[in-house]
């Protein structure tokens, strides 16, 4: 009988060691999952996901037979306590013009904030035809208490955009990582 007993608790203690495995792998799977994730969107596309490089507008030619309306979208992550709007909501553009589009911002609290931008475009295939040449998403925006200011996006659609193709939204949502800056900014000090 203590030889079952032996044999039962080794199968129990194998049996323990794999789901204890398991549960490891799956979570080690869950933080995998978004960094696949963002560099499956950045290959295809998809999601709506822009590239955050800056684009080169070198002798764009300028498509006038037609016009696209880009409407912007902005929302603050929950919990970001920023006052965050576009100062033009709407705007016709002519593909392959260099246009400019300011985003108000206020952070109206006592302490100093950091934040990021994340764009998003909707519907997601007209992503890879917006080139911004100089935004505000493509770096940490710090914000001391009280203060405001004017964040520009620098931009022309791409003469390439499919033809019917002519209104798109972008959206971008400011989030709050002033814990990660400060992170960095220890690191690196």
């Amino acid at each position: 009988m203590t030889q079952d007993t032996s044999t039962s608790q080794d199968k129990n203690g194998k049996l323990v060691i794999k789901l204890v495995a398991i549960v490891f792998g799956m979570f080690g799977f869950a933080f995998a999952l978004v960094p696949l994730y963002e560099v499956f969107c950045q290959v295809t596309g998809l999601n709506g996901k822009t590239s955050d490089n800056a684009a080169i507008y070198e002798s764009v030619e300028i498509d006038r037979s037609r016009i696209v309306t880009i409407e912007f979208i902005t929302r603050t992550n929950t919990g970001m306590p920023w006052e965050f709007k576009a100062q033009t909501r709407k705007i016709e553009v002519y593909p392959g013009e260099m246009n400019q589009v300011d985003f108000y911002v206020k952070n109206s609290t006592t302490k100093d904030y950091v934040a990021q931008a994340i764009p998003s475009v909707s519907p997601g295939t007209a992503a890879i035809y917006i080139n911004k040449t100089e935004c505000f998403c493509f770096n940490h925006q710090p914000l001391a208490a009280g203060q405001e200011a004017l964040m520009p996006m620098k931009f022309y659609v791409d003469p390439q955009l499919p033809k019917d193709i002519t209104f798109f939204t972008l959206q971008y949502t400011l989030y709050d990582v002033t814990a990660s800056a400060q992170d960095v900014a220890m690191n690196q000090g």
